[in-house]
């Protein structure tokens, strides 16, 4: 199991912080279509994504017992 958190407009736009997926190995990319498709999440395509609280870059392998960070841009002032 692959543990998935959302944070900011993200959770808001899926409704919860917290998504498990039952998959033993995927990639970053593969989770990121798969919440892009299932949740309709915009945005998803331009946050930062944290395996394990470190930050990655590009496609990354995942694996049961991961945990999975989407991160937004944060705007403000």
């Amino acid at each position: 199991m692959i543990k998935i958190l959302l944070f900011a407009g993200l959770a808001e736009q899926a409704g919860t912080q917290s998504i498990t997926v039952d998959d033993e190995k995927t990639t970053t990319d593969r989770i990121k279509a798969y919440l892009k498709e299932t949740y309709q999440l915009q945005g998803i395509e331009r946050a930062m994504i944290a395996v394990n609280e470190e930050y990655k870059r590009g496609e990354s392998d995942v694996m049961s017992g991961d945990t999975v960070a989407f991160i937004p841009p944060v705007s403000g002032g």
